[in-house]
């Protein structure tokens, strides 16, 4: 069979030197290059790529296909060389929905058992012994994007117990213990949320979307876990609402600017718990098995 010729074009991952190897080993079919190893733009048939520099679309006038290295799609669609109508596929392996299932579990019982609480306790050798609001049916969890990772989520909370509520643009198959909403039920998804786990794409609409109105129509004492894209909270709204007791905290894994600048509010405050966006990251190997097989299936019979 001719290899399929594809080129990895980043302006900031050194994603050749770790992902042209692993192409050789489990996709041989595919010929994945750096830019500077093409010898004839034209023949390129697909990228791979996360953070494209701004001309990085323009050399190859035969793409059929982009490939991001990660969930998130943002980056490239934002990338102005990018061809219009070139079809973009995200990485959605099972493995990295279960890492952000686990992550999200984890979160959840850190608000809803207050861990952050114990310790503090502990720093002041507090024995203190809470024997009330912790059955799992007490907190109700709102997952806000329904794709990939939040189905995931979901299954995962709802087999602790949880009861769980979804929200997208479109109602997805229905999931067992879950309660679907559609855009014109946000307010009363957002008001059934004691919980609230973000983990919608960044569009247009999502851009700045959990921002002060929306914080406020979520349950007094309510918690916020942000796993999506940054740009989606207003970080300040987020430490404003803490700070005046409408919720009781946050889980924060991505930032409008990351690295988190130095000085950051976030950093300091003692009811935002911060991670550097690693909620999920992909297997190497089966990020090159999803693309083999997408790419295949693209090609002529």
């Amino acid at each position: 069979m001719t290899r399929i010729l594809g080129v990895v074009s980043d302006s900031r991952l050194e994603l050749g030197e770790r992902y042209i190897p692993l192409f050789e080993k489990v996709a041989p079919e595919l010929d994945l290059r750096r830019p500077d190893e093409i010898a004839n733009p034209a023949e390129v048939q697909f990228m791979f790529t996360f953070l494209p520099a701004a001309d990085a679309f323009t050399p190859y006038p035969n793409l059929r296909a982009v490939f991001g290295a990660g969930a998130g799609v943002d980056a490239i669609e934002a990338c102005p060389s990018l061809p219009k109508g070139l079809p973009i596929f995200r990485v959605e392996d099972a493995d990295q929905a279960q890492q952000m299932a686990g992550f999200s579990v984890f979160h959840v019982l850190w608000h809803h058992r207050e861990m952050a609480s114990w310790f503090e306790a502990r720093g002041r050798q507090d024995y203190q012994r809470k024997l009330y609001g912790i059955s799992p049916l007490e907190k109700r969890i709102g997952v806000m994007g329904f794709g990939h990772m939040g189905q995931a989520i979901a299954r995962g909370l709802t087999a602790l117990g949880y009861p769980v509520a979804s929200y997208s643009r479109r109602a997805p198959e229905p999931m067992p213990g879950v309660t679907h909403y559609t855009a014109d039920g946000l307010d009363d998804f957002l008001a059934q949320s004691d919980i609230l786990i973000n983990v919608l794409p960044l569009t247009a609409q999502t851009q700045g979307m959990i921002g002060a109105e929306l914080m406020a129509k979520l349950p007094q004492g309510a918690a916020i876990i942000h796993i999506g894209r940054g740009g989606q909270v207003d970080e300040t709204a987020l430490v404003e609402a803490i700070d005046s007791g409408h919720l009781s905290g946050a889980s924060v894994d991505v930032f409008e600017t990351e690295p988190l600048p130095q000085g950051h509010p976030f950093w300091s405050h003692p009811r935002i718990f911060i991670t550097p966006h690693v909620a999920s990251i992909p297997v190497p190997e089966n990020v090159v098995l999803a693309i083999r097989a997408r790419m295949l299936d693209l090609q002529p019979a």
